[in-house]
């Protein structure tokens, strides 16, 4: 999963990507470099961020959709889009604008509504985990034991979107590195990843550049590709199926030769 996001304050590549033009350029060069899913973002959920209204999360995510759309008409395959998005409203557009699947760091509770649209439109989701929501989320995070509770949360929440109708069959589950958690929580879930296999869901693993990394090394967010590297490759073997990244043709490369030594 290729992140592409169109907003001017994202943590890593806020305003490199927020015209139409170099957004849709750069979903292309994530296609090329072998990405299978493009996950669109039009609001910055780093720690700290501020909510952007549904107005402008669709301003600034529909017209990139329609875009790659456009572009792509006539590839082989249509591309995965996602739509990383806390609001129902942003999800219906750009759903209907044409993306496929829904990403959720509030795994469908920022808003009541999000269960129930999201049976509506009968995508695949993605639940992830955080505690608290961005502007708090890091001000002090705690756990009894941060594998188990998250495990318990991710169960919860689960059911609560499978009762208004989502299919077990459309859900992947994060258990969302840096959101809501402190350096150890971090490293916990990274070390026991396999134990989120036990809920029987696809996994997806989002790692990349983030601010563990740079807690360990001391790098900035545009150094961090070594330990994002280490971070997918850790979560590939131990179960993740999905990779969310910035550095596709790297990554897809490291994989590819973990593969290859592993298949040897």
């Amino acid at each position: 999963m290729g992140i592409l996001n169109v907003t001017p304050d994202s943590f890593s590549d806020g305003g490199q990507h927020d015209t139409l033009e170099l957004a849709t350029k750069q979903a292309l060069r994530l296609l090329d470099e072998g990405a299978d899913i493009l996950d669109i973002g039009g609001e910055s959920t780093r720690p700290g961020a501020a909510e952007v209204s549904i107005v402008e999360e669709i301003k600034r995510t529909v017209p990139v959709i329609m875009a790659i759309r456009a572009a792509t008409k006539d590839f082989d395959a249509d591309p995965l889009i996602s739509i990383d998005t806390r609001k129902p409203d942003v999800a219906e557009a750009a759903i209907l604008a044409g993306a496929d699947i829904w990403n959720d760091v509030s795994a469908l509770g920022f808003d009541s509504r999000s269960p129930e649209v999201a049976a509506d439109l009968a995508c695949p989701v993605i639940l992830m985990h955080a505690q608290g929501t961005p502007e708090i989320m890091q001000d002090d995070p705690t756990y009894g034991d941060p594998v188990e509770d998250i495990l318990d949360w991710l169960k919860q929440r689960v059911d609560i979107v499978c009762a208004a109708g989502v299919e077990r069959s459309a859900i992947t589950l994060d258990p969302g590195i840096g959101f809501g958690k402190r350096q150890e929580h971090n490293l916990a879930i990274l070390r026991h990843f396999e134990r989120f296999k036990e809920l029987g869901f696809p996994l997806l693993m989002g790692a990349s550049r983030k601010s563990f990394i740079g807690r360990i090394d001391g790098s900035n967010p545009d150094d961090r590709l070594g330990g994002s590297i280490a971070a997918s490759l850790w979560a590939a073997q131990a179960g993740a199926g999905i990779l969310r990244v910035h550095d596709v043709p790297e990554t897809v490369q490291a994989i590819r030769v973990w593969d290859a030594i592993n298949a040897s």
